[in-house]
């Protein structure tokens, strides 16, 4: 008997001793997986939504923000602002909404349906959140570049740029700004598909194996 078939039949009886998994556990193992994934996703983005706030408390950094009024764009800002507020909510709503459903479902195909419109509601939140991001940029170059007194926006980088003329110092500030948003909408981006990236695949995988027992 060559080696080959030994290692078959060594195989097959360790296949032996494995435990059977009928339908109903592979399907509580799955349900669990999915919930679990579900309240991360809930967990990360309200650790997104409080984590910023806590900056106000470093000194120096609320004062910060008096930039947006010397630039003129503190009311368009604060309605920005406003509006970001009510649409994280809303989606935070909706993550601890889908949590809530998948953690009480008995139903393989409704949980499939869950999965899917979790899923969905994920992407819509990551397009929204950088869009904010890229709006907030904008709108600071804007308010840039129709500032007429920038270096009393900026006193710190107009004393390091004392004997450069305004046009010259709104040119560097407008490419500097450029610069700054296209980097923070890559790492936000970045950060976006490791933590929710990474979580979504983990859904789809389990919506495979779902679509597999329904088979």
């Amino acid at each position: 008997m060559d080696e080959l078939e030994l290692l078959k039949r060594d195989w097959q009886k360790r296949e032996e001793q494995l435990p059977r998994l009928s339908y109903g556990d592979i399907y509580q193992m799955l349900w669990k997986k999915s919930s679990s994934i579900v309240k991360w996703i809930l967990i990360i983005s309200l650790l997104e939504f409080a984590l910023p706030h806590l900056l106000y408390l470093i000194p120096g950094v609320s004062e910060s923000f008096e930039t947006y009024e010397k630039l003129g764009i503190k009311r368009v800002s604060t309605l920005i602002w406003i509006g970001s507020y009510l649409v994280t909510f809303y989606f935070i709503y909706q993550f601890y909404k889908r949590y809530r459903e998948i953690s009480t479902l008995d139903d393989a195909k409704k949980l499939m349906q869950k999965i899917i419109r979790t899923r969905r509601t994920v992407k819509h939140y990551v397009i929204f959140s950088l869009s904010m991001l890229f709006l907030t940029c904008i709108v600071i170059m804007i308010g840039i570049y129709f500032n007429d007194n920038l270096m009393a926006a900026f006193p710190a980088a107009s004393d390091a740029k004392r004997n450069m003329s305004p046009e010259k110092f709104k040119s560097l500030m407008l490419m500097v700004m450029g610069v700054c948003s296209v980097g923070m909408i890559v790492l936000m981006g970045a950060v976006y598909f490791l933590l929710y990236g990474l979580l979504l695949k983990k859904l789809k995988r389990n919506y495979k194996e779902l679509e597999r027992l329904e088979v």
